[in-house]
């Protein structure tokens, strides 16, 4: 076949099982020349992809979709899953509003077993489907494929415990990069480093060989290993962690050697039990800027092929995140007692600032969000200032921690919560609007949301004067492009900043959709309504005297939220106002996140489909005041 020609040929796993070794080969690069450029434009997860194609070509070589469940941790290394069944022709379409997910969905094809998006779920899900598959009598495989990022996860570990015990025919890839998006961090990663490496596990023990031979499947194993002698590391380890917890280990095998993986793979699929295979691969792998800085490239925007340079405004303003990692260090240089706790993220959260100026105060956990928290309440009750920056989506998995471990007992820990609201492209995985309600039902929690860049410096200075749980939520992206060099000062609790006074009406908003309230108040007064604006700062707690006095004079108050609103900020303002007996003289309109999970796609269109972009609140204000 023609060079550049294999991958238009390819419409499903059926014709990548009909491809020789020399072509799978082929058409890996091929592969990795569309991921490169396809994201230059759409952006996405780069060097995860790149570093799983001949391991993804190997599962669809061995394993049969979609009767066998290949299930997908995270699911951000799933794009070569999608190309090769069925949806090549729409990959342009990644993370596009109207187009391909980035993650696995199960709506979007029969292939994805299993929909993802947050990490270390797949061993879990994997085995719940095993044990369905054998309950209803049924015969299939599982495999879940699992980063060592993932690996650093405690649900990971309690899957890999309940499968142990119940031994079903499961296989588990551990995708072993070194890598989640940062560099893996822990004991888990150090372990993973010793197999790597641990001159006991580069020779085939004879005792091993001869218990091999006396298993059905052993000969199998053994000519995988006699043939990928010399390329890879092929071994049986009896004293391995897996082991011990009830699974046949086999590996560490070359993750860029397709037909040792096949080999590999094939041996696993005939072992009756838990299977451990640890593959390993270069994150990046076939394009150079991606292999040498794949935490840049785990999750990108557009970038230039040739010199993979970010395509970027220069003209765009600081982004919070950036904001956020600027302040805190700033803060914790005069005083001692901040700490930096984060979960796997400090590049994405901006911590990393933190961490190059106060090292010993700064702390990633690995992906374990739950402990991050737990670990902050420790630190709080020992006198320090604990920090926690984790995305909004990722917190609502530590909810019982910060319900239990800091609010019941008062714990003075600052909670920041980054990519608060739509995030866009990355869909409703990771959209962080829930945020506002679900910390709003917890007891002792102060709830602080920016209007701009500025704020959000006074309410990490407020946060680290409070003396208990604290909580500031901001988004993703750039900030509004306030000066930000004015001196910082605390807020005080609970107070909303009135930004304009009108007469027929007025905006309650939170957060970023402060701005959105000022432009909707502008346009409406060119029809002749006066609306009022008030940047609410705190959603718990609420400004209750300045709401009262709102609904007496006005009769008619709008809220707004990037959040959901089912028990978000609007539902409070209706709890406020019927416990004070003003409903009845007092009507709400309330603007948010509907009732349903939201899409992926450009933000604007997302803002516009919600009925939540400045005209579509100009248009829904007026006829609120008019009473249509």
């Amino acid at each position: 076949m023609a060079e550049n020609n294999l991958l238009d040929k390819i419409n499903s796993p059926a014709d990548v099982k009909k491809l020789s070794d020399e072509q799978l080969k082929q058409l890996a690069a091929e592969i990795r020349q569309l991921l490169i450029k396809v994201i230059s434009h759409t952006g996405g997860h780069l060097a995860p992809n790149l570093g799983v194609v001949e391991l993804t070509l190997a599962l669809h070589k061995v394993f049969n979709t979609p009767q066998d469940k290949l299930v997908f941790d995270v699911g951000h290394q799933a794009y070569i899953h999608k190309i090769i069944t069925g949806r090549r022709e729409q990959f342009p379409t990644l993370r596009q509003y109207g187009g391909l997910s980035g993650f696995p969905k199960r709506c979007e094809s029969e292939h994805d077993a299993f929909g993802t998006g947050h990490s270390s779920t797949s061993i879990s899900a994997a085995l719940g489907m095993a044990v369905a598959r054998d309950l209803q009598g049924e015969d299939y495989n599982v495999v879940a494929i699992i980063g060592d990022g993932s690996m650093t996860g405690g649900m990971a570990f309690e899957a890999l415990n309940n499968a142990g015990t119940l031994h079903k025919k499961m296989v588990v890839v551990l995708n072993d990069n070194e890598m989640s998006i940062s560099k893996n961090v822990g004991a888990m990663s150090d372990y993973l480093y010793h197999l790597r490496t641990g001159e006991t596990y580069n020779k085939i023990k004879n005792d091993i060989e001869g218990w091999l031979k006396n298993m059905e499947f052993g000969t199998d194993v053994l000519k995988a290993i006699r043939r990928l002698k010399g390329s890879v590391k092929y071994l049986m380890v009896p004293t391995s962690i897996f082991e011990e917890l009830g699974f046949t280990y086999l590996g560490p095998v070359d993750g860029h050697d397709i037909h040792g993986l096949i080999e590999v793979l094939q041996a696993a699929k005939k072992i009756d039990g838990p299977v451990m295979v640890h593959v390993l691969t270069k994150k990046g792998k076939g394009y150079k800027p991606a292999e040498e800085s794949p935490n840049k490239f785990h999750g990108t925007g557009p970038f230039e092929i040739a010199t993979g340079k970010k395509i970027t405004n220069p003209a765009a303003p600081i982004s919070y995140t950036e904001v956020f990692g600027k302040t805190i260090t700033e803060l914790a240089d005069s005083d001692k007692k901040i700490v930096g706790l984060t979960a796997a993220m400090p590049d994405g959260t901006g911590l990393n600032i933190f961490a190059q100026a106060h090292p010993d105060r700064f702390f990633d956990v690995g992906i374990a969000e739950q402990h991050a928290v737990t670990a902050a309440a420790g630190m709080a009750a020992a006198g320090m200032k604990p920090v926690t920056a984790i995305y909004s989506t990722f917190m609502q998995r530590a909810y019982d921690s910060i319900l239990h471990d800091i609010c019941m007992q008062k714990l003075h820990v600052t909670m920041c919560l980054d990519r608060a609201g739509l995030v866009g492209d990355d869909g409703y995985t990771h959209h962080g609007v829930f945020d506002y309600a679900y910390l709003r039902s917890i007891p002792n929690m102060t709830i602080m949301a920016p209007k701009d860049e500025n704020e959000l410096r006074h309410m990490l200075k407020t946060a680290l004067s409070f003396n208990g749980p604290i909580s500031v939520r901001y988004p993703r992206g750039s900030g509004v492009g306030v000066d930000i060099t004015e001196p910082m000062q605390e807020l005080p609790i609970g107070k909303a900043e009135v930004l304009r006074e009108g007469k027929e009406l007025c905006f309650w908003a939170i957060g970023s959709m402060v701005q959105s309230a000022v432009q909707a108040a502008d346009k409406l007064k060119e029809q002749g309504i006066d609306a009022g604006v008030v940047n609410m700062r705190f959603a718990k707690p609420l400004d209750k005297e300045l709401l009262i006095e709102h609904a007496k004079r006005y009769g008619k108050i709008v809220t707004l939220e990037e959040g959901v609103l089912a028990g978000g900020v609007g539902s409070e303002v209706l709890e406020i106002l019927d416990d004070a007996g003003l409903l009845q003289q007092c009507a709400v309109l309330r603007l948010g996140i509907p009732d349903e999970f939201v899409t992926h796609g450009d933000k604007k269109l997302l803002f516009r489909d919600l009925g939540l972009d400045t005209d579509a609140i100009v248009q829904k204000a007026a006829e609120f005041v008019k009473g249509e």
